[in-house]
Protein backbone atom coordinates (compact mmCIF):
# COMPACT_ATOMS: atom_id res chain seq x y z
CA UNK A 1 0.00 0.00 0.00
CA UNK A 2 2.90 2.49 1.13
CA UNK A 3 6.23 2.02 -0.67
CA UNK A 4 8.71 0.66 2.07
CA UNK A 5 10.96 3.40 3.79
CA UNK A 6 14.04 0.81 2.91
CA UNK A 7 14.50 -1.92 -0.03
CA UNK A 8 13.48 -5.24 1.47
CA UNK A 9 16.72 -7.06 0.01
CA UNK A 10 19.25 -4.75 0.71
CA UNK A 11 18.19 -2.07 2.95
CA UNK A 12 18.66 0.98 0.38
CA UNK A 13 16.79 4.14 1.26
CA UNK A 14 14.45 4.38 -0.98
CA UNK A 15 10.88 5.96 0.33
CA UNK A 16 12.10 9.25 -0.67
CA UNK A 17 12.24 8.53 -4.07
CA UNK A 18 8.99 7.21 -4.67
CA UNK A 19 7.12 10.81 -5.41
CA UNK A 20 9.96 11.59 -7.46
CA UNK A 21 9.60 8.60 -9.21
CA UNK A 22 5.45 8.57 -10.03
CA UNK A 23 6.24 12.36 -10.95
CA UNK A 24 8.52 11.36 -14.23
CA UNK A 25 7.12 8.65 -15.28
CA UNK A 26 3.37 9.08 -14.72
CA UNK A 27 2.67 11.34 -17.87
CA UNK A 28 4.58 8.51 -20.07
CA UNK A 29 7.09 11.27 -21.07
CA UNK A 30 10.23 9.20 -19.69
CA UNK A 31 10.42 5.43 -19.93
CA UNK A 32 11.36 3.73 -16.43
CA UNK A 33 14.49 2.55 -17.06
CA UNK A 34 15.97 6.59 -17.47
CA UNK A 35 14.00 7.13 -14.62
CA UNK A 36 15.45 4.31 -12.58
CA UNK A 37 18.73 5.13 -13.47
CA UNK A 38 18.59 8.93 -12.63
CA UNK A 39 17.12 8.02 -9.27
CA UNK A 40 20.29 6.39 -8.60
CA UNK A 41 18.42 2.77 -8.00
CA UNK A 42 20.84 0.56 -10.05
CA UNK A 43 20.70 -2.76 -7.84
CA UNK A 44 17.54 -5.19 -9.50
CA UNK A 45 16.18 -5.17 -5.75
CA UNK A 46 15.34 -1.73 -5.83
CA UNK A 47 14.16 -1.81 -9.04
CA UNK A 48 12.14 -4.49 -8.75
CA UNK A 49 10.38 -2.95 -5.80
CA UNK A 50 9.54 0.50 -7.79
CA UNK A 51 8.10 -1.32 -10.62
CA UNK A 52 6.45 -3.70 -9.13
CA UNK A 53 4.55 -1.65 -6.22
CA UNK A 54 0.89 -0.86 -6.89
CA UNK A 55 -0.20 2.04 -5.05
CA UNK A 56 -3.67 1.36 -3.04
CA UNK A 57 -3.66 3.69 -0.02
CA UNK A 58 -6.66 6.12 -2.21
CA UNK A 59 -8.44 3.03 -2.91
CA UNK A 60 -8.43 1.72 0.49
CA UNK A 61 -8.95 5.22 2.29
CA UNK A 62 -12.97 4.68 0.69
CA UNK A 63 -13.35 2.17 2.74
CA UNK A 64 -15.33 3.25 6.50
CA UNK A 65 -12.99 2.22 9.52
CA UNK A 66 -14.62 0.16 12.37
Amino acid sequence: MIIPVRCWSCGKPVGHLWEEFVEKTDDRKRNVKETLDTLGLKRYCCRALFMGHVDLQEMVAQFKKF
